[in-house]
């Protein structure tokens, strides 16, 4: 079935009043963390393709999005950077979608009304973009999650996590119209962003990955893998100790602790209190102690 610049499978499935979780990359993407969350629920609930833009070179540059190839004796597979969706059932709630955004070079109007018809048409309940950005923040704290709703829904989700308001005037994405345009349309939207220390490059960020699943975890249901967290566990003490060889960041490290614990306590006092983080405090144990929790 064809809906907009999107081509479904056929029969296309009915869904129960669907929480669409999205990622745009690689706008808000650091370290891929919206990705591998993502592809955590994916896999959690057996999701299936829902369908991807039917014609993609209408919106890409594929010499900036570079198409990867695989050759063994000649050409054996090409994949094709696109948008994909991929869909989950959940009894007795809403079911998932779940939105592999791409951004686009060209044609922007047309992929975001493209995104807007498949949001309607699937009559969606709540429209989450997920994310990550660098931020001027020590791996020491837990990690902090910024983020804004519009809708109702949306804006009682922000609250009962404590993120962080977001308040930024500068460049964007011509693809940040899908989060407005769904809130226009009555469609309860919300942003979750996740800061990173700027000084930690790595392709897979699960100590960024687990503190969104525990937002997601305590809005939506979504569960968090224990060994997920011990993995992200395992992150932060390998960054710890990289950085006894790195005296440049360790010399500003007491500065970024100290920056963090004023911001979290201007927080605290505008009535703002971040999530509780079940991976601190496995952290924090698994240091037996030596180091005093934040």
């Amino acid at each position: 079935m064809r809906l907009g610049a999107f081509e479904l499978i056929d029969p296309v499935p009915k869904l129960n009043k669907p929480y669409v979780f999205a990622t745009l990359r690689p706008w808000i993407d650091v370290n891929n963390v919206g990705s591998i969350v993502l592809k955590e629920i994916q896999r959690q609930f057996a999701a299936s393709e829902l369908g991807r833009i039917a014609k993609p070179d209408r919106f890409y540059d594929f010499t900036r999005y570079r198409p990867v190839i695989t050759i063994e004796s000649g050409i054996n597979e090409m994949s094709i950077p696109n948008t994909t969706i991929h869909y989950a059932r959940r009894e007795g709630q809403n079911d998932l979608i779940l939105l592999d955004l791409l951004e686009p070079h060209s044609n922007a109007h047309l992929y975001v009304d493209s995104v807007l018809k498949f949001l309607t048409r699937f009559e969606t309940a709540k429209y989450i973009l997920l994310g990550s950005m660098y931020d001027v923040v020590p791996h020491t704290r837990p990690l902090l999650v910024s983020g804004y709703g519009m809708g109702n829904g949306a804006l009682q989700d922000i609250r009962r996590v404590g993120a962080m308001p977001i308040t930024y005037h500068g460049p964007s994405t011509y693809a940040n119209l899908i989060t407005k345009k769904a809130a226009e349309s009555g469609i309860d939207s919300a942003v979750f962003i996740v800061s990173l220390p700027q000084y930690v490059v790595m392709e897979e960020d699960y100590l960024g990955k687990v503190r969104l699943m525990e937002v997601l975890n305590t809005l939506y249901n979504i569960p968090i893998d224990k060994e997920e967290i011990d993995r992200a566990v395992r992150q932060r003490q390998v960054i710890t100790e990289r950085l006894k060889d790195s005296p440049e960041i360790a010399g500003i490290m007491s500065e970024l602790e100290d920056n963090y614990d004023m911001r979290v306590r201007s927080m605290e006092e505008q009535g703002i209190y971040q999530l509780g983080s079940d991976m601190e405090d496995m952290f924090w144990r698994s240091l037996d102690g030596n180091i005093g929790k934040a």
